[in-house]
């Protein structure tokens, strides 16, 4: 048994291998796998573009994703974060890192998908790729201002001594 290139552990056969052949994935996240494996393994087919949104399906090229995939090897797929996307849901996000060696060259592929679900199957609508989470925002603390530790004293004689 080959086990599924999308990290699960599961058994190609047992995991991706029957939404490739046209099995409705029963989430977001399924889905995602799904379509990476169909990537690596070379198992495109109609599958890539038959999980496409349909605003989506007219600027898929299967003959240049085949072209993509025949020089590359997967080498896995890392899941970072998953938002809706389950069983009841109608929308989801998939933040993913999948990786490659194309040609010889190590690349990664980060990833935040956006899935919908129409007539019970979930399609890919878009992604932002190299997605960057919210700016972090350091609130400074004056030297004399009151010390955030709750001591009562100015905070250069307290914690920023």
């Amino acid at each position: 048994m080959t086990s599924c290139p999308c990290g699960t552990g599961r058994a190609l056969d047992q995991c991706c291998g029957p939404v490739i052949a046209g099995a409705p994935a029963a989430t977001a996240e399924t889905l995602m796998r799904a379509r990476y494996t169909a990537f690596v393994t070379r198992q495109i087919g109609e599958f890539l573009a038959t999980t496409l949104a349909e605003e989506k399906r007219g600027a898929f090229d299967p003959r240049e994703v085949a072209l993509s995939a025949r020089d590359a090897e997967g080498l896995g797929f890392d899941l970072r974060a998953v938002d809706g996307g389950g069983e009841g849901d109608d929308r989801g996000t998939v933040e993913y890192v999948a990786r490659f060696r194309i040609r010889g060259q190590v690349q990664a592929h980060h990833e935040l998908a956006t899935f919908r679900r129409e007539d019970g199957c979930w399609l890919y609508v878009d992604g932002q790729v190299n997605p960057k989470g919210a700016p972090r925002h350091a609130v400074k603390v004056g030297r004399n201002d009151p010390c955030s530790c709750g001591s009562g004293q100015k905070y250069k004689k307290c914690c920023g001594a």
